[in-house]
């Protein structure tokens, strides 16, 4: 069996190349691909040649564990049907919808701790958003929203707009969003935000910590500002916007992955008086604070519920062979305003 593999070979350059798969091992599945997503935010890392090299891909999967040196694979939200099976595999496997979290490719080979089985009910383009989902949930459950807090989602790019949409949910006094391209701002406010801003924009800033009364100097007055705050551009200059508009003893989650990106960071002025608390959050695992309660089974089990009410499908802008891939990076790379999400179709 010969798979299409899309490999990242060198900065700003995609191939599609044919290998051989070996034969099926006892305990290995063959399985076909349908369709993966993009995750533009992390993929341009590597497109770029924005990864750190002291690390692997994640550590959490094995599809992903090889360190960040050119060439190399890359992708996590692959769904396809399960076509063969090598010895000692149930039968039952034979012909499942499944998810896993591999690389773009035609076919590939995995295990059946590898794979996750579709819900009957959710079609194969809603489930390529599950790696994606269930880090919009980790970010809610990490942050932790209460009751009448004021909420701000920085970056609305595919994680972020999940997570506007998980946030919507919760009764909060007001769910706010920043981003620098018009179309996402727009879906933000379709998909339950309050309203949406541009970064970029001193005077809608300016307007939007008067509505916050903030003050001009660096003490927050009880009451003003954002309680909770999501970084999840993918840019770090947007730590300091978070800074501004947190309020005093507010939450910072930081979601993003910046790769070796960095800035300088105000942490001297209102972050510091101001008590200001910084949240990592990163799926590949669970808080310790939650584990207790949580496990990453309860977690997917919420994520596919909240596909099955958000119908991210409807998210998708471009459909592409794989045979294209080249031309879709491009597009990412210089005019991502372009494209929502794209996926990969075989």
């Amino acid at each position: 069996m010969k798979a299409r593999q899309l490999w990242f070979t060198k900065p700003g350059e995609v191939e599609i190349r044919e290998q051989l798969l070996p034969p099926l091992q006892p305990g290995q599945i063959l399985v076909k691909s349908l369709c993966s997503a993009i995750s533009a935010g992390t993929e341009m890392l590597v497109y770029r040649g924005q990864l750190p090299t002291d690390i692997a891909l994640d550590a959490s999967l094995v599809a992903l564990q090889q360190q960040n040196t050119y060439p190399l694979q890359y992708g996590y939200a692959c769904v396809g049907h399960v076509e063969q099976l090598g010895s000692g595999v149930d039968a039952a496997w034979l012909n499942k919808r499944v998810f896993s979290f591999q690389p773009h490719a035609s076919h590939f080979i995995a295990t059946a701790e590898q794979l996750i089985v579709l819900p009957d009910d959710v079609e194969a383009e809603a489930a390529v958003f599950l790696a994606n989902m269930e880090t919009a949930v980790n970010l809610a459950l990490d942050g932790g929203p209460a009751l009448g807090e004021r909420v701000v989602v920085l970056g609305q790019g595919i994680v972020g707009l999940l997570l506007s949409c998980v946030l919507s949910r919760f009764p909060l006094a007001q769910l706010l969003a920043f981003d620098e391209i018009g179309k996402r701002r727009n879906y933000a406010e379709w998909l339950g935000v309050h309203h949406a801003f541009d970064p970029t924009s001193e005077s809608q800033i300016t307007k939007l910590k008067d509505t916050l009364r903030l003050p001009v100097d660096l003490s927050a007055t009880p009451h003003s500002g954002c309680d909770l705050i999501f970084e999840v551009s993918g840019s770090p200059e947007a730590l300091n916007l978070a800074i501004e508009l947190c309020s005093y003893s507010g939450r910072i989650v930081i979601g993003s992955w910046y790769g070796n990106k960095s800035t300088a960071v105000q942490l001297g002025g209102v972050a510091h008086r101001n008590r200001i608390k910084f949240i990592s959050s990163q799926v590949s695992s669970i808080a310790p604070e939650l584990s207790g309660r949580w496990d990453k089974a309860r977690r997917f089990q919420q994520a596919w519920q909240m596909i099955r009410r958000v119908k991210p499908q409807a998210l998708i802008s471009h459909r592409i062979p794989i045979d294209q891939a080249a031309d879709i990076y491009q597009l990412l790379d210089q005019a991502p305003e372009q494209v929502l999400q794209a996926i990969f179709i075989y």
